[in-house]
């Protein structure tokens, strides 16, 4: 006998803003009640907790839920890659029996309290990175201290060494910009974004306009995982695959043996697999967008192409409104919001469940959620709904 699925059955958001007087915990908390309700049921029946490390603690749940027997909590550190990854780690707790309704709820106050840290000294040295010893014997003494200058490594090793058309970034960009114009919950929704302002923006490190930066924002989204099947009048979204990836060298960029070998490039040839379908079989994807390059670098280690199509691949099957392979239908982190990725779960379940508004598909029975985060860890979830 098979083990029993899991499925996403409730999503909940918070509204995404650049300013919020709440707290990072007060708004995951929100969230996992929203989710709740969406999901139909009581909050103190959940009995498992997930979320990113230092978002917030399981005890809170308990008491902002009202949990009479939290069975099961955990937390994980994979940056971008965690929220998706926390859903993995419910999942894999439903399907094993130790715990039958698990919240998982991430976001936080990104843009907020980067200001509150910019008036304490400095948002991005005082933030504690990944491999911290490597950050700073290794790379700052070097000039080499925020995102942008540790990614551009990998994205310009990525330009010269396959020939890979830069035009692609520029392509993410409009079309998740595009999406956005018909998400009520964007951010940068009724904000033209054309070619000619991309081009004429600054180039902030190269290769990186300033369109290829996501926003810093504030916010959180919860999904509630049970066992697929468990509530006949549940609209749950099936969850066939689910789990994390590392690169060899999961936290040097500088010294890595293959920079261009991330979480995914492991993980998602195994997920396929493990869920009997291909990539090819995808109606869509919600892409980690931290930066424009790393949804093209997904598109390729996902098995869409080979490493360097993904511009070409962007061109001819179109990933905006009405293209054949639409990406980040919400508008992403460049575009909706960036709290980690959290939003890119609820996206997917909504256009699984056909509940996605004027950014409904009109096809859009499997997709995939990806997570990107710290220097190279991967996570990702293919979705069916039937």
């Amino acid at each position: 006998m098979s083990t029993p699925l899991a499925a996403i059955t409730g999503v909940g958001e918070t509204a995404y803003t650049r300013g919020t007087d709440l707290t990072a915990t007060a708004l995951l908390l929100q969230a996992g009640l929203r989710a709740c309700a969406d999901a139909g049921i009581d909050p103190s029946s959940i009995d498992g907790a997930v979320t990113p490390q230092g978002k917030a603690e399981s005890e809170q749940f308990v008491h902002a839920l009202g949990i009479r027997d939290l069975r099961f909590h955990a937390h994980n550190a994979m940056g971008g890659a965690g929220p998706v990854g926390c859903v993995a780690i419910a999942a894999a707790a439903v399907r094993a029996g130790v715990a039958e309704r698990v919240v998982v709820a991430a976001g936080g106050t990104q843009f907020s309290g980067n200001r509150r840290m910019s008036d304490a000294g400095g948002a991005a040295m005082s933030i504690p990175w990944p491999g911290q010893g490597i950050r700073d014997c290794l790379e700052r003494p070097y000039g080499l201290s925020v995102p942008m200058q540790w990614y551009s490594l990998h994205a310009n090793y990525w330009l010269t060494q396959t020939g890979a058309d830069p035009a692609g970034m520029r392509a993410v960009a409009l079309a998740t910009r595009e999406h956005a114009h018909s998400n009520a919950q964007a951010y940068f929704r009724g904000r033209e974004l054309t070619t000619e302002a991309y081009d004429a923006s600054p180039v902030l490190v190269d290769p990186f306009h300033l369109f290829d930066i996501c926003q810093e924002s504030d916010g959180a989204a919860a999904v509630i995982v049970e066992r697929d099947g468990a509530r006949e009048d549940a609209a749950g979204v099936t969850v066939l695959a689910a789990g994390e990836g590392h690169a060899d060298v999961p936290d040097d960029l500088v010294t890595r043996p293959d920079i261009m070998q991330m979480g995914l490039t492991k993980l998602a040839p195994r997920l396929f697999a493990e869920a009997g379908v291909t990539p090819q079989d995808l109606d869509f994807a919600q892409l980690y967008d931290c930066f424009t390059f790393v949804v093209l670098r997904q598109i390729e280690e996902l098995g869409l192409c080979a490493r360097g199509e993904a511009p070409d691949f962007v061109r001819e099957h179109g990933i905006g409104p009405g293209g054949s392979f639409p990406i980040n239908t919400h508008g992403g982190l460049l575009s909706q919001a960036h709290i980690a990725g959290m939003n890119h779960v609820v996206e997917a379940v909504r256009q699984l469940r056909g509940e996605a508004g004027d950014a409904q598909l009109s096809d859009a029975h499997l997709g995939v959620v990806t997570g990107y985060g710290d220097m190279s860890d991967g996570s990702m979830l293919i979705l069916a709904h039937h």
